[in-house]
């Protein structure tokens, strides 16, 4: 009887001990389940994201891109034109060289500004004094050379300019260069950006249809654009047309050229 109840006893202090530790238990495994759950879910997505970043397919349907080219052009008359015109003077010494040149190249300014130039549109754009030399090598005399670069609103006014600055600065006057340009081409550039812009959708939606899709919103644009004159180029020297009433000018007309790169979104 006596290890009856002693057996008895000792299996009462189990059951009190089980009862009072048991929801601790409970919870703490519920607590690790929970954070087994969380841990998995994590490395799932950690998974999906590395497959993303190798390059991996996903579930998501890839979008579908259209590249083309348009082009446009716009015509538009000249209403300006720029030229360099020039004096250079050959004499003993250098200060006499430059004297002349400096009075020559007066004459000239004087005679541009009397034909419709403006002031502010003359600009000296080289000045050179240097000495002649013959094949012994002595120096001979010096040469004084001044070029002005000059812009006119008023291309009707050029040629009579041209004349009367040749004639006013004599033997030794020079135009080098005549171009013409369009002061403001903010009106062209719009319509040869409308045109290449309209060839782009025209074209991407012919690409399309061949493969039966449908363009979807423009994702990306890119436009390069640029103007084409043609210069008039006159040789050195206007002795030849100094006699002339007017040198004859023509400004013809000048092209404006846009070119646009457009993305399309395609669907199909």
């Amino acid at each position: 009887m006596s290890d009856k109840s002693e057996t008895t006893d000792s299996s009462g202090e189990g059951d009190h001990l089980e009862g009072s530790h048991g929801p601790k238990r409970r919870a703490t495994r519920r607590r690790v389940a929970g954070l087994l759950i969380v841990i998995a879910t994590l490395a799932l997505i950690g998974d999906v994201l590395a497959g993303v970043a190798l390059g991996r397919p996903s579930s998501a349907k890839p979008s579908s891109i259209i590249t083309v080219t348009g082009s446009g052009t716009a015509h538009g008359a000249p209403d300006t034109v720029s030229f360099q015109i020039g004096v250079s003077t050959v004499a003993k010494s250098a200060t006499s060289a430059l004297s002349a040149n400096n009075a020559r190249v007066g004459s000239l300014e004087s005679a541009l500004i009397g034909h419709g130039v403006i002031r502010r549109n003359l600009q000296t754009s080289g000045l050179n004094l240097y000495a002649n030399y013959d094949s012994a090598g002595n120096v001979t005399g010096f040469t004084a050379e001044d070029d002005l670069n000059v812009t006119m609103h008023r291309i009707s006014d050029a040629g009579t300019a041209i004349d009367a600055a040749a004639n006013a600065a004599g033997n030794g006057a020079r135009l080098n260069d005549l171009s013409f340009s369009i002061s403001n081409q903010s009106k062209l550039l719009a319509s040869a950006r409308a045109a290449a812009m309209h060839n782009a959708y025209v074209e991407a939606s012919d690409i399309a249809r061949a493969g039966k899709a449908t363009l979807g919103n423009i994702v990306r644009v890119t436009d390069q654009e640029n103007g084409s004159t043609s210069p008039v180029i006159y040789a050195t020297g206007l002795n030849a047309v100094a006699s002339a009433s007017a040198v004859p000018i023509e400004a013809g007309s000048q092209s404006i050229n846009v070119q646009v790169t457009v993305v399309y979104d395609l669907n199909g």
